[in-house]
């Protein structure tokens, strides 16, 4: 037997309704139009009565009184009669005019179009064309009876017309009463099957879902038939059940989660801890040995060490250890890549755990064994796509971690990849840094003492030359050059020290250019003043100490070089932060003094290089010199 769904049920009943309701309200329409037509045959056929009295009082007129004109009318009455009992026989449906299809009243129908075609209009014919009156009196005294027979036609045919529009009316409304019963009846029947087919299985769930709100899960419903409802109630007895089991084993899942999120929350608290420490200043060995003694605590082993690739990338040595003997530290303190487990880890990449009493162990464990370690675990230290190291540890027992645990551990090991290689870029950054510093002194002392010793030199050959020829004045005027000369070597190492002792600390940029102006002032004697405009922006120590070593270098030249009576120096942080140095001395061609060759220039210019900032020089001869300092910040009231 074939099922139907629910929508398959509802379509097919609201279909059926709808074509009885259509059939019922299309009858309706029908008789409706035939009564119209009905109507309209009944208007006609009273028409065609009174048309043919008028016919017969128009002739006995025309026959006392012939005229064109009353012909006329008569032969216009004639035609228009013909026309309306041709429409009579037709019918019309724009109207609609129409006779009812009963054989009386066609063969009834048939029988007036037979009179007035073979009777009555030949009869109107000879009247109107005789010439004599006498005849034309005595054939209208012949068709005043005929017309009434005629009339009498009609209002026979009128009559079968009403009868028929009377049993059209009765029939109509039988089909409107229908139409009230089929309503009430269809309304009535839709109900009745809507609770059937829908109320009662939608009650039905509701109360099981209202009973298993109160959990009681042992409600099921009763599946009747194969529609959405009978899915519904399925699926509903299939939710039931695994409800059920859950209820029935909800504490043992829960324990489970809490014991698993437990170990995720002493895993995480681990790797945080680990995170937290690794970023800390601490040296690459005592980073290891602190991983080391967590990791080994978090995963309950006996011992364990710490493995670093040389920079070669061909030994791993142990730089942290944990528990081992002696022994094993001398036999593995050095290994190759990838020479045994650790060296694989350490060439792959790849986390290891071994299980040292498994027949299908293959490599080499011979310090393990005597240590008596029965399983390994190797993680990699990893930085980036780089191998640093590896970590191991040993147990007591046969153990092989689960995914988690070494995903875990790969995790600190990144970590710790990290770690170490950050501290290796410090120490780096430091080693670059004392190479950069050492470079500038030597520069800088290439260029004051390195020279001035060069020239006392040739001084003191040129002295002992005048000693041997006797030539005392000239000897002593080389005296004096010599003199002069071990001054100004005296002033470049005072000015040095000051230079290479310069620490900013707290001091702002303002408060250094200040502290350096006295100074320069009270050594030289040259006056100095500052102007200071705007708010100076908070700038790092190393930008401000690269800033004042090019202010210290700029003095040395006004003192060695422009012979200057006054240096202006202004501090401006207004939208842009700039340090303009001018003096009144001697100047230069900066077209062409400023080159790679001027060593003093060069190590300002590295010096603002470093921290992003514009050096430029603006001088001529006679005309003093410009320096100004461009900073790569703007002040506060710009921002």
């Amino acid at each position: 037997m074939a099922t139907f769904k629910l929508q398959q049920k509802i379509t097919g009943l609201l279909l059926f309704y709808f074509f009885v309701a259509l059939v019922a309200i299309s009858s309706t329409l029908y008789v409706s139009w035939r009564l119209e037509g009905g109507a309209a045959a009944i208007n006609d056929a009273g028409s065609e009565r009174m048309r043919s009295f008028h016919i017969a009082f128009l002739l006995a007129q025309y026959v006392q009184q012939p005229s064109p004109e009353v012909r006329g009318d008569i032969e216009a009455k004639v035609r228009q009669f013909e026309k309306v009992l041709g429409d009579l026989e037709r019918g019309d449906p724009e109207r609609p005019l129409s006779l009812p299809k009963d054989k009386e009243v066609r063969a009834q129908m048939g029988e007036l179009q037979r009179t007035w075609k073979g009777d009555i209009k030949p009869r109107i014919k000879r009247i109107l064309d005789s010439e004599q009156q006498s005849e034309q009196e005595f054939m209208l005294a012949e068709y005043r009876p005929v017309v009434g027979r005629f009339v009498d036609s009609v209002n026979k045919l009128v009559a079968m017309v009403e009868l028929s529009n009377a049993r059209a009316t009765t029939l109509l409304r039988t089909f409107q009463i229908g139409l009230i019963s089929l309503a009430l009846i269809g309304t009535v029947l839709l109900m009745k099957l809507f609770s059937l087919m829908v109320v009662r299985p939608v009650n039905g769930l509701r109360e099981g879902i209202q009973r298993m709100g109160k959990a009681d899960f042992g409600v099921r419903l009763r599946v009747e038939k194969k529609d959405e409802f009978g899915e519904l109630a399925e699926g509903f007895n299939q939710m039931a059940d695994q409800l059920q089991d859950l209820y029935a084993n909800l504490e043992q899942r829960v324990e489970e989660k809490s014991r698993s999120i437990e170990v995720k929350n002493r895993e995480l608290a681990v790797l945080y801890d680990v995170a937290a420490f690794l970023n800390s200043s601490t040296a690459a060995e005592p980073l290891c040995d602190i991983v080391l003694d967590k990791l080994a605590t978090l995963m309950d082993a006996r011992d364990g060490v710490v493995r670093l690739v040389d920079p070669k990338g061909e030994k791993l040595k142990i730089v942290a250890s944990l528990g081992v003997s002696k022994s094993f530290l001398d036999e593995e303190t050095c290994q190759a890549v990838g020479n045994s487990l650790c060296g694989e880890v350490a060439r792959d990449g790849v986390a290891m755990c071994a299980d040292f009493s498994s027949p299908l162990q293959r490599l080499p464990m011979h310090a393990c064994k005597r240590d008596g370690f029965q399983s390994v675990v190797a993680i990699p230290i990893r930085s980036k796509q780089q191998i640093l190291g590896m970590i191991n540890l040993f147990f007591e027992t046969p153990r092989i971690l689960p995914p988690s645990e070494i995903r875990l551990l790969e995790s600190v090991g990144q970590h710790l990849g990290v770690a170490i290689e950050n501290q290796r870029l410090i120490a780096r950054e430091k080693e670059m840094a004392v190479s950069e510093e050492r470079n500038l002194l030597a520069q800088e002392l290439h260029d004051s003492i390195a020279q001035s010793l060069a020239f006392l030199n040739i001084q003191v050959q040129l002295l002992r030359d005048d000693l041997k020829q006797g030539q005392i004045s000239t000897a002593l005027q080389g005296l004096e050059q010599i003199r002069e000369g071990v001054q100004e070597s005296y002033d470049d190492v005072r000015e040095l020290l000051v230079h290479f002792r310069t620490r900013v600390g707290s001091a702002d940029l303002e408060t250094a250019v200040r502290s350096a102006l006295e100074k320069f002032e009270g050594q030289t004697g040259i006056r100095a003043t500052f102007s200071f405009r705007g708010t100076v922006p908070e700038l790092p120590p190393e930008h401000v100490l690269q800033a004042m070593h090019i202010v210290h270098e700029s003095l040395s030249n006004v003192r060695k070089h422009a012979k200057a009576s006054c240096v202006d120096v202004e501090l401006v942080c207004d939208g842009e932060c700039s340090l303009r140095i001018r003096d009144d001395g001697v100047g230069f061609d900066a077209a062409r003094d400023t080159g790679d060759t001027h060593v003093g220039l060069s190590i300002m210019r590295e010096r603002a290089y470093r921290i992003d900032a514009e050096l430029t020089l603006e001088s001529a001869p006679g005309k003093g010199t410009l320096m100004r300092l461009a900073l790569p910040y703007r002040s506060n009231v710009a921002a």
